[in-house]
């Protein structure tokens, strides 16, 4: 007659024959694993550099809206020096004719001072300027779309005042945006190429724990566990490893793109931050731009999922 401790021995003793992964409370996929933690760490790191890629596109798009804002509404007169001229009454000349143009809304002549200040950079500070044929501007704020007005007002321009010329800046803003949609272009490329190294990190990783986990897979079969079973082991499995991999990987992400934020607004009185902001303006990328990373992070969770489910599929197809 058995007793419910004999059977409970008899059992243990059974369970010494079958495979690790089959015995009693132990998963089919091991969780914690030395390959596991492999995996995760190449996950995290491949997901920091998309998110990295992708914070970087977003921000180069959100400059870049800022720059042809600006750049389009302003325009640009150019008097020219001219011995045989008055360059002063001709930028007053210049400045009285825009004031009557309906488009503009604001005229502003940059003072000599000013102007000569901009060739700091290039020139050094505490050189006379007089005997060089520094340009005069005059800077043009428009109150909305350029209206026909601006065409007439460009003729009259060049007839009235013979050295000055008027810059829409039309050259300026096909060179942004070609500039700044390589740059996203690139990003998005670059965020393709490291989810398609995740998809194959995953997939060589999911061959491995087939390969150590045959001979339970074998068992499952003879006691009737089916293929979607078995896949859905090893994809819930990998899939807890790619939100392991790509929420360290995003939250690092993130916290380098706020410490860099962060120091370039400690940054703001060096010349270094000036050029910067400049170009990326406060360094922000805002909500969106966290929520691409965020999203980045759940597309490579995703992606260790459908990559292991369909290595599993392709792997126990070759075996039957």
């Amino acid at each position: 007659m058995s007793t419910p401790e004999t059977e409970e021995n008899d059992s243990e003793q059974g369970e010494r024959g079958l495979p690790p992964n089959l015995r009693r409370d132990q998963p089919l996929v091991p969780v914690d694993s030395a390959a596991g933690r492999a995996l995760v760490a190449v996950i995290a790191i491949l997901t920091f550099l998309a998110s990295l890629s992708a914070g970087a596109a977003v921000l180069t798009a959100r400059a870049s809206e800022q720059w042809r804002g600006a750049v389009a509404n302003e325009m640009t007169i150019q008097v020219r020096p001219d011995s045989r001229r008055n360059i002063e009454a001709d930028v007053a000349r210049a400045v009285e004719m825009a004031q009557g143009v309906a488009s503009i809304g604001e005229v502003r002549a940059v003072p000599k001072a000013e102007s000569d200040k901009l060739l700091e950079p290039w020139l050094g500070a505490g050189l006379d300027l007089v005997e060089l044929p520094v340009p005069r501007l005059i800077v043009l704020r428009l109150k909305g779309a350029p209206g026909a007005d601006l065409a007439a007002f460009k003729d009259n321009l060049r007839r009235e005042v013979p050295t000055a010329s008027l810059d829409d800046h039309r050259l300026w803003l096909r060179r942004l945006s070609t500039m700044a949609n390589t740059i996203i272009l690139a990003g998005v490329a670059t965020v393709l190429l490291v989810l398609t190294a995740a998809a194959l990190a995953i997939a060589f990783a999911t061959r491995g724990a087939m390969a150590g986990s045959r001979d339970s897979v074998e068992v499952l079969h003879l006691v009737g566990a089916d293929d979607a079973f078995i896949a859905r082991e090893f994809q819930s499995r990998f899939v807890r490893l790619g939100l392991k991999g790509g929420g360290a990987g995003g939250l690092a992400a993130i916290v380098a793109i706020a410490l860099l934020g962060w120091f370039t607004s400690r940054w703001s009185a060096a010349p270094e931050s000036e050029q910067l902001q400049a170009l990326f303006g406060a360094f922000e990328i805002g909500w969106s731009g966290y929520a691409v990373v965020l999203l980045v992070a759940v597309i490579v969770a995703a992606i260790a999922g459908l990559v292991s489910r369909f290595t599993v599929r392709h792997y126990l197809g070759v075996l039957t």
